[in-house]
């Protein structure tokens, strides 16, 4: 990695560490259904399960914002058959929130806006990134599905509800997908792909995999 990609991937590794524990209170805006009575949840969520989920809904949406205004930027179909995907991670993480009767971070659905400031400032620094090349713009694709993955091996580790523990590993399943698709892009160029924030074996385990369907195999966090 060139010097610009270590401060960037250094200020990612930063925001890992905290973003969850700080989450708070594009297409298409999703309208929940009408929330359930508190009583039909079985089991509260803990308050690092809560963080987990109200981040990884705007962690979603941030995977969506980037990718729907890269399309814009350079027209590779990539982006938006990706952005759409994400526009159902999304939901899923409405859902959840609908489901446990966690109130919605995400207030504003406009491209770029985020509830968490963290999230925010990457969004930022990410489109600096992205609207230099194609390439460039490829790269930072990869760069939110590492960071997704890594994310939701954390949240993984952290639930012990069943259904939360699913939708994250459909989720995961789905960036596995997405980091093909972008390394796929990217060494077409004739660029061999380096891991950015994860172990390069871990990334090149799931290179050397095919594309994933149906339901999302279980996986632990990483040791």
């Amino acid at each position: 990695m060139n010097k610009k990609q270590v401060l960037l991937a250094a200020s990612i590794m930063a925001l890992l560490s905290v973003a969850p524990l700080q989450a708070g209170g594009r297409g298409q805006a999703h309208q929940l259904p009408e929330r359930p009575d508190s009583s039909t949840v079985q089991e509260a969520l803990t308050s690092e399960e809560a963080a987990s989920l109200i981040f990884m809904r705007e962690e979603e949406k941030l995977a969506r914002d980037a990718y729907s205004t890269l399309y814009d930027q350079w027209k590779n179909p990539v982006f938006s058959t990706i952005s759409r995907s994400e526009q159902r991670h999304m939901n899923a993480m409405a859902m959840k929130l609908d489901t446990y009767g966690l109130d919605d971070p995400v207030v504003d659905d406009a491209a770029g806006t985020f509830n968490n400031s963290d999230l925010a400032n990457l969004y930022a620094d990410l489109m600096t990134k992205g609207n230099a090349s194609l390439l460039d713009a490829l790269h930072v694709g990869a760069l939110i599905e590492e960071v997704d993955i890594l994310d939701l091996q954390k949240a993984i580790a952290a639930s012990t509800h069943p259904d939360l523990i699913q939708s994250y590993e459909n989720l995961m399943r789905g960036s596995r997908n997405h980091l093909r698709a972008f390394v796929g892009q990217i060494e077409s160029q004739g660029v061999p792909y380096e891991a950015q924030l994860m172990e390069q074996m871990e990334v090149d385990m799931i290179l050397d995999e095919p594309l994933e369907r149906g339901r999302a195999k279980r996986r632990g966090p990483r040791s």
